[in-house]
């Protein structure tokens, strides 16, 4: 029986990634900042469930050691993370820190704390919950993006290292899911000298197109079980076809493309 070590497993794609596996046969230790609150994961008979907030470095070192000692890990998926929204202008320095270190260091930190587990099997998977916003980018999330788009670079860059001890990582480039997602995982900050344009953006997203987290969750299950050298795994046809536009259009028309579908008034 394999097992994948999963964080932000308590809502959204690592809930659904976590009960896909539980469900097709595979161990999962499923990591949450408060696994207390936890109703539904830990009723399944091959989950268990550790606590970890990704911001915290002494719990990373203590939480990921608790795993190693239990028992195998094949895969390390990395997926806690949220999104920070709106004019830099109106961003708190405790804003900005907080994204980096949950989207960017959290996944570096954990990471880097499996490396030595991994590299003496000489085997091992990591795979890393990026998203569409790291490969394009939308209005008013640069903070957002700026840690998207180093995971996608970073984890380009290690695949070369872990390659050379056997292990390897992917990452996984959602578009919009469907975990309601602008009310419960984003963090807004809002400035009344932008606020026309963060209103017109906000009015063209539609949430009909996203994708569920169960789907999300199968390209997940794809990307630990398909065997493939294969680095980027984009989900979701809205990110499928955004990232396609950018390379057919190339980077400054599809740049200017953006700019008129969210920023411009009628």
């Amino acid at each position: 029986m394999k097992t994948i070590f999963i964080t932000g497993a308590s809502t959204g794609l690592g809930k659904a990634t976590a009960k896909l596996f539980a469900s097709r046969g595979w161990k999962v230790i499923a990591t949450m900042r408060k696994p207390q609150n936890e109703k539904e994961l830990d009723k399944i008979d091959n989950i268990t469930l550790l606590p970890l907030d990704v911001t915290d470095p002494v719990q990373i070192k203590e939480t990921t050691a608790k795993a190693m000692h239990s028992g195998d890990i094949d895969v390390v998926f990395n997926n806690a993370g949220y999104g920070l929204m709106g004019p830099l202008e109106s961003t708190s320095d405790e804003q900005v820190v907080r994204q980096l270190h949950t989207n960017l260091l959290g996944v570096i930190r954990v990471t880097q704390a499996f490396i030595p587990f991994f590299r003496e099997k000489e085997k091992g998977l990591f795979i890393n919950t990026t998203s569409i916003g790291g490969l394009i980018t939308f209005p008013f999330s640069s903070v957002y993006h700026a840690t998207k788009w180093a995971l996608e670079g970073w984890s380009e860059s290690m695949g070369f290292e872990l390659k050379k001890i056997g292990v390897s990582i992917k990452t996984v480039s959602p578009g919009g899911i469907k975990t309601d997602f602008l009310n419960r995982s984003a963090d807004m900050t809002s400035h009344p000298a932008y606020e026309q344009w963060m209103n017109k953006m906000f009015s063209q997203i539609n949430e009909d197109h996203f994708t569920s987290a169960e789907q999300i969750a199968e390209v997940v299950y794809e990307a630990a079980t398909d065997g493939k050298d294969k680095l980027r795994y984009v989900a979701g046809e809205d990110a499928k076809a955004l990232y396609a536009q950018r390379l057919q259009l190339g980077d400054e028309a599809f740049r200017k493309q953006m700019e008129e579908t969210f920023l411009a008034l009628s």
